[in-house]
């Protein structure tokens, strides 16, 4: 099922500021947050050069640069979910796509390569690699999409037959051309699986359930339900 959805509530999925799932994402590992510490550090050393050369000329301005890069650290993840929403909401149509996870299968995916010395001195590159799960969601009409996630104990549940729903971008009116999708919730477990947290996923939710799609609540009810008639 693929419907269209109107631009007010494009946007009401698709915020203009950071929601706290997508700042998380980007707030990244220690290594990040140090990496955004320095810059901070070297940016107020900078700005404290300038205060000494130019003095009262432009003190004002001077003040203003400190307080904006000293807190670089915190807002940058922001302004970096942000910019990657303006990047999305700049697609003209959106629908919401309900199908069925046709396949599951995990994979070992290249995350990163590290320069390193054996014990003969020599340099190689070891290679970083990561489990990740892979899911390939398909309807009725032949439309087939696939989304993948590093593994988490949390996937184990999900199995071929479940429903699947996502969001669709498009610069087509009848969405005929899909250009990008969002992460893809799984009803049946209460889960998403996805790299990157595109959207209001409450919003997400609520929209599904005016569409006739499962509460999680109602969708665990209906596992006990058939467990129980297997019995």
């Amino acid at each position: 099922m693929l419907k269209p959805l109107t631009r007010e509530k494009m946007e009401q999925l698709i915020p203009l500021i950071a929601t706290g799932k997508q700042y998380t994402y980007y707030w990244g590992k220690w290594s990040d947050v140090l990496n955004r510490l320095l810059i901070s550090v070297v940016g107020i050393v900078v700005v404290v050069i300038l205060d000494v050369l130019f003095g009262d000329q432009g003190e004002a301005l001077i003040l203003l640069l400190g307080g904006i890069i000293s807190f670089y650290w915190l807002w940058c993840p922001v302004y970096q979910a942000s910019r990657r929403n303006a990047a999305n909401r700049r697609f003209k149509y959106a629908g919401f796509w309900r199908g069925r996870v046709l396949e599951v299968f995990l994979t070992e995916e290249l995350i990163g390569e590290e320069e390193t010395v054996n014990q003969r001195g020599e340099l190689v590159i070891v290679e970083n690699r990561e489990r990740w799960i892979n899911l390939v969601l398909g309807d009725q009409t032949g439309f087939e999409v696939e989304v993948q996630a590093p593994l988490q104990r949390i996937y184990k549940g999900i199995k071929p037959g479940q429903t699947a729903e996502l969001l669709v971008l498009s610069n087509k009116l009848d969405l005929s051309q899909i250009n990008k999708i969002s992460d893809a919730y799984i009803p049946q477990q209460n889960i998403w699986v996805g790299q990157y947290p595109y959207i209001q996923r409450d919003v997400f939710i609520e929209v599904s359930r005016q569409l006739g799609g499962m509460s999680p609540q109602r969708s665990r009810n209906r596992n006990r339900n058939i467990k129980r008639r297997d019995r």
